[in-house]
C-alpha cells in the first residue's frame, strides 16, 4: 500500500510539473503572437502567412483544453513509465542478493520483514508466500497469485497512454468537425459572399484540432506499445526469480528407504510341453507291449459288441 501511494504522489508531482512547462510555453506563443505590430496609417497591408502555432492559438476551445490536459497526462505517465520499468528499478540486485543471503541463513522471520517493506517485484511475490508456510503448495499457489495481481497492476498503470492514444484522434476529428460547421455557419451568415481566403482560413483553423489530435495519439501509442514489451519481459523474469527464491526455502522431501531385509528369490524352472496326449496310443511312461487296463465300468451302448 504505501509503494502504491507514493505511486500516486510522483504521478501528481510530474502532472504539476508538466502542466506547468507547457502552461509557459503556451503563454510564450501567445505573446509572441500579441507582439505582433500592425501596420502604419496609409502604407500597402502586407499579408503574412499564419504559422500553425499562430492558427492554434487563435483557435483556443473546448477541444483544445480537453486535448492540452490529455497531453499532460500522457506525457506524465511516458516519463513515469520510463522511470519505473527499468531493470534497475523493477528488480534491483541489492534486494535479490539480500533475499538469498537471508533464505541462506536460514533467517525467515528477518525475510518476512524485509519482503513486507520492500516494494520490488519479487519482494512483494514472495511475501505472501512466506505467510503461508509451511505448506509448500500453498506458499507456491499464493506467489503465482501476487505475481498475477503485480503483472496485472504494472500493464494498468501503462493501459491509460492506450486509452489516451485511441482518444486523441477522435477528440482531433471532434474540433475538425465543430471548426468546419463554424466556418460554413460565418459564410452562410453573410449571404454566401464570402472570399475564399477566409473560407480557407476557417478550415486552416478547424483542421488545427486534427494536428492536435494526432500528435497527441502517436507517442502516447508508440510509447504504450515500447512500455508493455519492456513490462512483459521483466515480469517474466520477475515471476522466474521469484521461483528460484522460493525452491531454495523448499524443505527436502523424505525419500523412501532402501529395504534392509533380505528378500527371498525362488528359482524359477522351465516348463516344456510334452507330445500331445492321444486315446490311440498309450500314455507316457507305459512299457511297449503293455496294454492299458480296460475302464471299469464303463457305458456301454447298443450294439458296442458288433
Amino acid at each position: 500500500m504505501r509503494g502504491y501511494a507514493q505511486s500516486k504522489i510522483r504521478l501528481l508531482f510530474l502532472t504539476m510539473l508538466v502542466g506547468l512547462v507547457l502552461t509557459m510555453l503556451t503563454r510564450s506563443a501567445i505573446a509572441q503572437t500579441g507582439s505582433q505590430t500592425p501596420a502604419a496609417a496609409g502604407a500597402p497591408a502586407k499579408i503574412s502567412k499564419p504559422t500553425v502555432l499562430t492558427l492554434i492559438m487563435d483557435n483556443q476551445d473546448p477541444v483544445f483544453f480537453t486535448i492540452l490536459g490529455l497531453s499532460i497526462v500522457g506525457l506524465t505517465l511516458i516519463i513515469q513509465g520510463v522511470m519505473e520499468n527499468r531493470s534497475s528499478v523493477f528488480l534491483p540486485r541489492q534486494s535479490t542478493d539480500t533475499i538469498r543471503e537471508l533464505i541462506a541463513q536460514r533467517k525467515f522471520q528477518e525475510l518476512l520483514d524485509f519482503t513486507e517493506n520492500d516494494p520490488t517485484f519479487i519482494s512483494q511475490a514472495l511475501n505472501p508466500a512466506l505467510k503461508r508456510a509451511p505448506s509448500f503448495s500453498s506458499m507456491k499457489e499464493a506467489m503465482e497469485t501476487a505475481i498475477g495481481e503485480q503483472t496485472a497492476e504494472q500493464f494498468r498503470k501503462i493501459e491509460y497512454l492506450n486509452i489516451i492514444g485511441n482518444l486523441g484522434p477522435l477528440l482531433g476529428l471532434l474540433g475538425t468537425v465543430l471548426g468546419m460547421i463554424d466556418a460554413f455557419s460565418a459564410m452562410q451568415a453573410q449571404g454566401g459572399a464570402t472570399t475564399p481566403a477566409a473560407l480557407a482560413g476557417g478550415v486552416a483553423k478547424a483542421l488545427c484540432h486534427t494536428l492536435l489530435g494526432l500528435t497527441l495519439a502517436v507517442p502516447c501509442l508508440a510509447a504504450f506499445g515500447v512500455l508493455r514489451t519492456v513490462v512483459d519481459r521483466l515480469t517474466v523474469r520477475g515471476a522466474l526469480i521469484a521461483e528460484e527464491l522460493l525452491l531454495m526455502i523448499k524443505p527436502g522431501e523424505a525419500r523412501p528407504a532402501p529395504p534392509t531385509g533380505r528378500q527371498t528369490q525362488f528359482p524359477t524352472q522351465s516348463y516344456s510341453p510334452g507330445p500331445p496326449y492321444s486315446p490311440a496310443q498309450p500314455p507316457p511312461g507305459t512299457p511297449q507291449g503293455i496294454a492299458s487296463p480296460p475302464l471299469v465300468n464303463a457305458p456301454r451302448y447298443p450294439g458296442a459288441d458288433i
